[in-house]
């Protein structure tokens, strides 16, 4: 008789020693014990690792799926800057219907899952006064929760004070369901706006007892310095733990010694920084010559100063981003590069940009992870190493979900069981 569900055999378990196997038995949505490898049992699935690794699955932080794999409709951002990605995106948000979101947004969640990531916290544009944007999210939560945990934060992208409406919009919202609150302090018509913004953000978040998760200071601007009105509402409403900045970008070119001091008044009001660093090295420097800033938020000055971090991907195919399949190491992969995180301890610790930092935000780092009694939400990749996974990315050959396989990548194509049945992947631009 089976001792269990799945077991997971000869797997090196990150953080634990890289000579060591273990097996790994999954029972009832749960990791019922991890033994030396080789163990007696069997179960009634049994996966060879063969040495590869096995991880806790991945987060992105920061994503907006109401705009994903709308590249080209109506049309392409030939500039490739976040200015004609906005004026795209005025236009294609007009056109939105729950369905047509839904079709997209479902597939590029098969994406992201058969990469490896089961937690994903997007942002819907409430600023689309139908709010078609935030109702076909919410819709695409619970479709979808059987693949993936998605949160929805409302998104006032225009601004919460630069239309009399975009504030009880933004409360609509909340009232409808959403998981957090937004804001955009920096796209505010003056400075004073965007601190008066992040007070109205905190008082819906309070009233309806949500977190906060905000685009702050996406600019290369180094006189942006809404980091530090979020930090200090934190503070005064104690919020500590429960608010996100997204991006900050100007933070790359603030005065070391002002960065200095808003990083260490973050990391004391337990706000997480969640730079994007596939968008962050496209979009910004734009107005620079050559030498361009890196323009992303960095990394590690950040946790130097005892901030947390997660990363995000942001985009996959529409106005601001033509590329991506939603792999969270390709994110990683280029925040290592941009932010020079090359040393061997550095590179092994990244990991955590991707995974155990971003369960803190998620306030779910209790259940988490490879240890017996905690739900079986588990990556098996590639990779014999934590080095081999940054450096051979690509899916991971298995991905389970509450001790089920969701994701098979072993045949030479990628498939995720959906609705009871297995499908097949096509990653393509353009369909056969």
């Amino acid at each position: 008789m089976a001792e269990a569900d799945i077991v997971v055999r000869g797997a090196r378990i990150r953080g634990r020693p890289e000579d060591r196997k273990y097996d790994v038995y999954i029972q009832d949505g749960r990791i019922e014990s991890i033994r030396g490898h080789p163990s007696p049992g069997h179960g009634e699935h049994e996966i060879e690792a063969r040495g590869r690794l096995l991880m806790p699955a991945f987060f992105n932080m920061h994503f907006h799926l109401d705009s994903v794999l709308t590249m080209g409709d109506p049309r392409f951002n030939e500039s490739g800057t976040l200015w004609e990605g906005i004026e795209i995106w005025a236009e294609r948000k007009k056109r939105l219907t729950v369905d047509e979101m839904l079709e997209r947004v479902t597939k590029a969640v098969k994406w992201m899952v058969a990469y490896g990531t089961l937690w994903l916290r997007t942002h819907a544009d409430t600023t689309e006064k139908t709010l078609t944007t935030v109702r076909g999210l919410i819709e695409a939560r619970e479709r979808l929760k059987d693949l993936m945990w998605i949160q929805v934060t409302a998104f006032p992208q225009d601004g919460i004070l630069t239309d009399p409406e975009n504030a009880e919009l933004l409360e609509k919202a909340a009232e409808m369901g959403v998981d957090n609150i937004g804001m955009i302090p920096h796209n505010e018509y003056t400075r004073f706006d965007g601190a008066k913004s992040v007070e109205v953000a905190f008082d819906i978040a309070q009233k309806y007892d949500k977190d906060i998760d905000g685009h702050v200071d996406e600019t290369d601007d180094p006189w942006s310095r809404n980091l530090e009105v979020v930090a200090r509402e934190t503070i005064r409403r104690g919020y500590q733990g429960r608010v996100a900045a997204g991006h900050v970008t100007a933070s790359h070119s603030w005065d070391p010694v002002y960065r200095d001091r808003v990083f260490k008044l973050a990391a004391r009001a337990r706000v997480s920084i969640v730079p994007n660093p596939l968008i962050n090295i496209h979009l910004q420097g734009r107005f620079d010559g050559y030498p361009k800033r890196r323009g992303m938020a960095p990394i590690k000055v950040a946790l130097s100063k005892g901030v947390n971090v997660a990363l995000g991907h942001d985009c996959i195919m529409d106005p601001w981003y033509p590329l991506g399949v939603g792999d969270m190491l390709q994110a990683l992969f280029m925040a290592v590069h941009v932010d020079q995180m090359m040393g061997y301890q550095e590179l092994k610790q990244s990991l955590d940009l991707i995974t155990i930092n971003a369960a803190k935000i998620w306030h779910i780092e209790d259940d988490y992870g490879v240890s017996e009694g905690k739900t079986a939400n588990l990556v098996l990749l590639k990779g014999r190493t934590e080095i081999d996974a940054l450096r051979l990315m690509g899916p991971p050959l298995y991905v389970i979900k509450e001790g089920r396989i969701v994701a098979d990548n072993t045949g030479g194509t990628s498939r995720v069981l959906f609705e009871g049945r297995w499908e097949e992947l096509d990653f393509s631009q353009i369909s056969e």
